[in-house]
Order: C-alpha cells, then sequence, then structure tokens
C-alpha cells in the first residue's frame, strides 16, 4: 500500500510503501511525474498494488506495478473520508519505523480500513471518522501501547473507573488520576471497547455526542504515544467535544 511520496529530480518520485512480508519499503519510480509514464496513478497514496523491484545503490527501483485495489478514487471523492486516510496512512508510517522489518499485524490493520472506509464493515456502511478512530486504536495497540479500559492503568486496581487519561495509558482509579483527566460517560467506555475489539454491530446505534467525545479522546491518546502529533489529524473533517473534566 503506497503510504506517501515525494518529489525526486526532475521526474522521479520516491516512493514509501507498507508491504505484506517486508514491512516499509521506500524504493524510487523513475520518469512517474511524466505524462507518458507507465505507472500512471498506480504509484499515488492509498493505492493497493503488487510491484516488483530491480536492486538500486541506495533505494531499491520500481519496475512493476499492478493494482490491485484502486482506493484513491472512492476516497478523493469525499473530503472526510479522504482527510480520515490520510490520518491512517500517516499512522502506519509512523508506527513501522524500520524499513524491510516484517508488520504483517500493521498491514492488515491498514488495508483492513481501508477497505472498511471504501466498501463498509462487516455489520454495514460507518462514518469515516469511525473507521479512523477503530484504526488508530488497534493500530497504537498492536505497537505495544494497548489502553486499558476497564483496570487503572497505572496501578492495575480492577475497575471499572471514572477517569481516562492518555498520558497514563487509559482509564485511572481516583487514587492514580492526574488533574484535568476526562470523565468520559459509561457509554463512551463501550463505545471505545468495541472500536478496540473491531466489534462494529455494537457501534450501530450510538449517538453522535458519544462518538464525538470517544473520538477526542482517540486523537489524544493516539498523539500522546505517536510523541509527536498527526499532521492530518488537525484537517479532519469532524466537531470533536471535549470530554468533562474535573
Amino acid at each position: 500500500v503506497v503510504l506517501r511520496t515525494q518529489k525526486l529530480g526532475e521526474a522521479d518520485r520516491i516512493i514509501t510503501l507498507l508491504s505484506r512480508h517486508n514491512g516499509k519499503i521506500r524504493a524510487v519510480a523513475k520518469g512517474v511525474r511524466r505524462t507518458t509514464s507507465k505507472f500512471g496513478g498506480r504509484l499515488e497514496p492509498f493505492s493497493h498494488i503488487d510491484a516488483q523491484f530491480a536492486t538500486g545503490r541506495t533505494l531499491d527501483i520500481v519496475t512493476q506495478a499492478v493494482t490491485l485495489h484502486a482506493y484513491t478514487e472512492p476516497l478523493g471523492g469525499d473530503y472526510s473520508a479522504y482527510t480520515s486516510g490520510q490520518v491512517i496512512l500517516e499512522t502506519a508510517d509512523r508506527l513501522v519505523a524500520e524499513e524491510r522489518e516484517p508488520s504483517l499485524q500493521q498491514f492488515r490493520l491498514l488495508v483492513g480500513a481501508l477497505n472498511a472506509m471504501t466498501a463498509g464493515t462487516a455489520d454495514g456502511p460507518r462514518p469515516a471518522t469511525m473507521v479512523m478512530d477503530s484504526y488508530l486504536l488497534r493500530a497504537v495497540a498492536v505497537a505495544g501501547w494497548a489502553p486499558s479500559l476497564f483496570d487503572c492503568a497505572r496501578c492495575g486496581l480492577a475497575g471499572p473507573h471514572e477517569a481516562f487519561n492518555p498520558q497514563v495509558g487509559g482509564m485511572v482509579c481516583r487514587r492514580c488520576r492526574p488533574p484535568a483527566s476526562a470523565l468520559p460517560t459509561p457509554a463512551v467506555i463501550e463505545y471505545l471497547s468495541a472500536l478496540l475489539t473491531g466489534n462494529w454491530h455494537a457501534t450501530r446505534e450510538v449517538d453522535e455526542r458519544t462518538q464525538r467525545t470517544a473520538s477526542g479522546l482517540v486523537s489524544a491518546f493516539a498523539n500522546w504515544h505517536l510523541e509527536r502529533g498527526l499532521r492530518s489529524l488537525s484537517h479532519v473533517d469532524r466537531a470533536v467535544d471535549r470530554a468533562v473534566e474535573r
């Protein structure tokens, strides 16, 4: 899956991809910026391709690309889906830091999120931002930072608890709760749990306020654990209610 591209010279591009068996790959696409390029639009972000490479001195060279799924077209016509998709691509790029290191789970999550955004989930279509939030929670969890949604993330005290703090790692008890922790409703926590486990059936009747509140918590959690904020998140078309703080 093409994650991003950057210009190289007058007509080339460096393509960053996430692959099924070889993790992140950076390769040069020769002449791809020319109108006569044999690759056409197959090496644009969101493209799911079958690619072949030739070994180069510093970077491999793309010699062939066959489209498997063209996610670019359906996402490009919907601003909310496109910006949410950009968040997903940026997250995948950030979480898979080492090149050529197998990242099969991250690859499957990425393709699954793009499929859900364009073709719907197993329980029917869902808003693009909902798919994005589910992807963020699951991708960060696979990377080793799964949020605690029941027991205290700091001391392990059995829940349920009232407060959520992204910096600590999720739900926190009264003794461990830092200042300005969010106080989400039980419905928000149940919804977050459904997003984390991929239980799409449980998200069918969730009201808009619960979605917005949970989305704010997901964004804060992902941004904190990725250390540098996701730049594409600021362009997502959504209104996020801040959770009640105390």
